[in-house]
């Protein structure tokens, strides 16, 4: 399935300078802390079964979390090695493992 990442917040590290952009993998329905910081979404359909009533939502795919004196990155994207090694996924991968590893 293609689909549509929107970056909302192009002033974080990890996002800066880049753009929106496509992709045809699979999207992850995903239940996620609200403490989280929401780097880019993606537009998912209404999904089967319980979701259904929601309709369609805004589903955080890049997000960070700061835990004690951690960092966590996390990007859903990466189903399958062509998913990362393609930009700029592999750019923001980079960014992601730099970022949650300085202190």
């Amino acid at each position: 399935m293609s689909y549509q990442v929107q970056i909302k917040d192009r002033e974080h590290p990890i996002m800066a300078g880049l753009n929106d952009f496509s992709l045809t993998t699979e999207q992850y329905y995903m239940h996620v802390d609200p403490a989280n910081k929401v780097l880019a979404t993606t537009r998912f359909p209404t999904a089967d079964g319980p979701h259904v009533a929601n309709g369609p939502v805004d589903m955080p795919v890049i997000w960070t979390k700061l835990f004690g004196r951690g960092r966590i990155f996390y990007c859903s994207i990466g189903h399958s090695p062509k998913d990362v090694s393609a930009e700029p996924v592999l750019t923001l991968m980079r960014r992601g493992f730099l970022w949650s590893s300085r202190p």
